[in-house]
């Protein structure tokens, strides 16, 4: 069964058809890409995914369950997280605290409970400090955990938006353009970072990304769309000698969205 299957997805804002009839499937444990020019649908096609957005038309089914309907707060329930083009991190709170709030939708306990911070609720609290810290020192950002979010660098804030990703407990990761403004140093450390949540926890990741380097490195599957619609699919062997992908991306001069 496939991960994450798109059938026909298609996305309208008015006359303008932002992603046309898009079918993709995205195997377990699979590292898959979407790369294209500017414009290209690619963002809009995450936040189709991700329910942010809701479709025109077509079907979205996600580890067996159909979420085409689904509303964006039962995502996280579902085993999905994702980052976002333009940073989305609490600028004013520290590293962990950030990290934090990821966690938040792991908590159960009741309101008397929280009220009071004894039992469930104490229990809870002692184990997402236990779950942050953990994530801290797979990020490397030990050193920075006190640290107010807004006075680290532009590559630090992305690791800890990735970081309060994770602590969803995701089972599928949607990164959109998690390596763009980083340093080459930066980008590395990213690209070891997804390939670690591959192969030592076995999850499944979808990227829209720009840095060609790390797609052709990491990826398992590449989807190029243009004008909204997928031109090709392939392993990174098969896309880098594509005529049409080097025609609107690799090769036009263009640059990615």
């Amino acid at each position: 069964m496939s991960f994450l299957k798109l059938e026909g997805v298609t996305k309208r804002f008015g006359g303008l058809v932002a992603v046309d009839s898009i079918d993709l499937t995205v195997e377990k444990g699979q590292i898959y890409s979407l790369i294209g020019p500017n414009g290209a649908g690619k963002t809009t096609l995450f936040n189709l995914i991700s329910s942010v957005l809701p479709l025109s038309s077509g079907r979205v089914t996600f580890d067996g369950k159909d979420i085409t309907q689904s509303p964006t707060h039962e995502m996280a329930a579902l085993g999905m997280a994702r980052t976002f083009q333009n940073l989305a991190v609490f600028k004013h709170e520290t590293v962990v605290n950030n990290i934090l709030v990821g966690l938040h939708s792991q908590l159960r306990a009741g309101p008397l409970s929280a009220a009071f911070f004894w039992g469930k609720a104490r229990n809870e609290e002692i184990k997402a400090r236990e779950r942050a810290e953990e994530i801290i020192d797979f990020l490397e950002i030990e050193n920075l955990r006190n640290h107010t979010v807004g006075t680290l660098s532009y590559g630090q804030q992305k690791r800890v938006e990735l970081g309060r990703a994770l602590a969803v407990n995701p089972k599928f990761l949607l990164l959109d353009e998690m390596v763009s403004g980083m340093n080459q140093e930066e980008r590395e450390d990213i690209g070891r970072f997804v390939l670690d949540l591959k192969e030592e926890l076995g999850m499944t990741i979808l990227m829209v990304e720009h840095d060609m380097g790390i797609v052709m490195d990491i990826s398992d599957r590449i989807c190029v769309m243009h004008h909204g619609a997928k031109i090709a699919e392939g392993t990174a062997d098969e896309i880098s000698a594509n005529p049409q992908v080097i025609d609107a991306y690799l090769g036009g001069g263009s640059r990615a969205a």
